[in-house]
């Protein structure tokens, strides 16, 4: 049986810092609100560079809170560089409001804290499109390494350039193409790994992607000569960015279950992306209405109509997506048990079923550790535990046939939504494993069906061998006497004919019995009633009194009265042989849906340690080919009871209604 197991995000170490993720919020949150309050209070005019300062600002407040969810939860170099990317935002419109607040105070700037506003942001914010991607995963880094060297080596150059040479226009170009490229590049490797990577890891790439591409495609415009674009198409951009990239994070990062955070998740990215993207249908429609139709009123009345129409449509596919984006494949469940379902025709054995089952269940809900319980084994594994498994029983009607064991990443917890999937998905895993139980209890009848075959062979072996054999040779011994006599002694010939005629007879005698003893005729003539009557006056005869009580026998399937004939002619032949009593007690009766044989006799009984013989293995594997139980237990005050029971179940043809099917019963 094969184990997938999960391995340590690039860059994590098991165990959070929720102190210094505490610290980090509140001076994310706080550099952003008082460099909000001093651009506001500083008589501001809304023009020029107010939109770069919210964005900065916006950056701070949003970073901060997602670098200290994911430091909260574990020590991760992905929450360093969103720490980073939030102070050095919140810095940066710290050091635009600070230009503002000393210019309409008339106050002498500290240069120093004036060039926060075009530096501060440039480590984190390049780090976080064109580093960030290439560490959001759940194995080491391989030949991907060089991407993280690459980004690192051009946010390094774009830094430097803004520090040393922050007029060279010339360089600036050069460098702002690098991130644009790079940029685009770590969305063209995050758009691979979403189609061919692990699927494990799919969940929120996607986003990831589209985010990374359009905040390098923001730098864009910086290649236009100044003036040439609008001035708020740059920050314009920055911030559609922020409906997207942080979400996307923590979907991949954290699962997005930390804290019941898949809800604020969703709501809030639905909510951003839904209104940037009317926002923009509304600027566009706008444009070309008045471009096609003239007149802003009408123009504008057409723009509002479009957006009202498109409400209610937009958010249903964009809630779909995001559904998709923050609970992976979790978010449709009854999509995921169809797969399931028709993983039940395709696995080539057992032990593959389950165990695709138990990993679909644990790469879908995102767990920590899936785990399918039998009665004292397990069955299948995938992942490793490091925490107490929550348990869900796994019935087949009504009965308890199993259990799934489930674990999650530390820090997380099921939710609401999660469970409800739990729950479906189980179902699906413990139809698998009553298929599974099917084919064994199959596997089981068929070998305990050979081993009773390969018994009967043993008997008739053991009967032409050791009986009919040797009284075959002695027959042709006594034959060639009797002839060398004929002549010499014709009436010591004729003795010894007569006396071979005798012997001959027993065995005939004999070879019937066997046959009997395994099939008699009239068990198939005239049922397992009649058979028994006649194995009671046969004993009769050989001196054993057996008394017989029978009822509502009729009608049984061939196999089950061949097995309740079987064990009560085995343990007639047991008292015969080992109970030193010429009487015993028989009965065979159909009771509660099953076929009860008892055999009991007041002889010397059974000794505890006895070794169970081939007559008493084989009474017990007839019984439990068919379902059935058989016992030997001693008899008080004296002797043995025999006592089987076996299911009388027949199967139905599906084709026929009301017609059972001769001879078959269900294992």
């Amino acid at each position: 049986m094969t184990t997938t197991q999960h391995t340590t995000t690039a860059g994590a170490v098991r165990g959070g810092m929720p102190r210094t993720a505490l610290a980090l919020a509140v001076t994310g949150w706080l550099l952003a609100t008082v460099a909000l309050l001093m651009y506001v209070t500083s008589e501001p005019d809304f023009t020029g560079d107010w939109l770069f300062i919210v964005v900065d600002a916006v950056v701070s407040a949003v970073y901060a809170t997602v670098a200290a969810v994911v430091l909260a939860r574990r020590r991760h170099v992905v929450a360093g560089l969103l720490s980073v990317t939030a102070v050095g935002g919140g810095l940066a419109a710290f050091g635009g409001a600070y230009l503002q607040f000393t210019t309409a105070r008339g106050l002498a700037p500290v240069e120093l804290v004036l060039a926060l506003f075009g530096t501060a942001w440039v480590p984190g914010t390049l780090a976080l499109f064109l580093v960030v991607p290439w560490l959001v995963r759940d194995h080491p880094l391989g030949r991907e390494v060089w991407g993280v060297v690459a980004g690192a080596l051009v946010s390094v150059s774009f830094l430097g350039l803004r520090l040393v040479w922050p007029d060279s226009s010339a360089l600036l170009t050069v460098v702002v193409g690098a991130v644009v490229v790079m940029g685009l590049v770590t969305a063209a490797s995050v758009e691979w790994r979403r189609r061919h990577g692990p699927v494990g890891e799919r969940n929120g790439l996607g986003w990831l992607g589209l985010g990374t591409a359009v905040m390098a495609l923001s730098f864009a415009p910086l290649l236009i000569p100044y003036g040439t674009l609008p001035f708020w198409i740059i920050p314009a951009l920055h911030l559609a960015c922020q409906a997207l990239f942080p979400a996307a994070i923590l979907a991949v990062l954290l699962r997005s279950r930390l804290w019941g955070l898949e809800l604020v998740v969703s709501r809030a990215v639905l909510a951003q992306t839904l209104v940037l993207g009317l926002l923009a249908l509304y600027l566009l429609v706008s444009v070309l209405a008045t471009r096609l139709i003239g007149g802003d009123g009408l123009a504008q009345l057409v723009a509002a109509a479009t957006v009202v129409a498109a409400v209610q449509p937009s958010r249903l596919w964009l809630q779909r997506r995001i559904a998709a984006l923050v609970h992976g494949q979790a978010h449709d469940p009854r999509r995921v048990a169809a797969r399931m379902g028709s993983q039940l025709a395709r696995a080539a054995s057992t032990e593959e079923l389950l165990q695709s089952l138990v990993e679909t269940v644990g790469s879908t809900l995102r767990l920590e550790s899936a785990a399918l319980l039998g009665e004292d084994t397990v069955l299948a594994r995938w992942g490793t535990p490091t925490s107490t498994p929550q348990l869900v029983e796994l019935r087949h009607r009504e009965e308890l046939i199993g259990r799934l064991a489930v674990t999650l990443p530390p820090g997380e917890s099921l939710g609401a939504r999660g469970t409800v999937a739990l729950e479906e998905l189980s179902v699906v895993v413990a139809s698998g494993l009553t298929l599974a139980r099917s084919v064994w209890d199959l596997e089981a009848a068929r070998d305990r069906l050979t081993r009773a075959r390969l018994q009967e062979r043993r008997l008739i072996r053991r009967e032409l061998h050791d009986g009919l054999g040797p009284w075959l040779a002695g027959l042709r011994l006594g034959l060639r006497g009797a002839a060398n006599l004929v002549e010499r002694d014709p009436g010591a010939a004729v003795t010894m004919l007569g006396a071979l005629q005798a012997e001959l007879d027993q065995r005939i005698e004999d070879v019937r019995g066997v046959a009997r003893s395994l099939l008699p005729p009239v068990l198939d003539e005239l049922g397992l009633a009649a058979a028994l009557e006649e194995m009671v006056a046969r004993n009769h005869e050989g001196g054993l009194t057996v008394e017989l009580r029978v009822s509502d026998l009729d009608g049984l399937p061939a196999p089950v009265a061949a097995a309740g004939y079987a064990i009560a002619s085995e343990s007639v032949i047991n008292v015969v042989r080992h109970a030193g009593v010429d009487t015993c007690e028989l009965s065979a009766v159909l009771l509660d849906g099953e076929l009860q044989v008892t055999c009991t006799d007041r002889g010397t009984g059974v000794d505890d340690r006895a070794v169970a013989g081939v007559g008493t293995t084989a009474m017990r594997e007839r019984a439990a080919e068919l379902g059935g139980t058989f016992d030997i237990s001693p008899h008080l005050p004296t002797g043995t009871r025999v006592h089987a029971r076996i299911p009388v179940r027949v199967l139905h043809d599906p084709r026929q209604t009301g017609t059972a099917v001769a001879g078959q019963v269900t294992p």
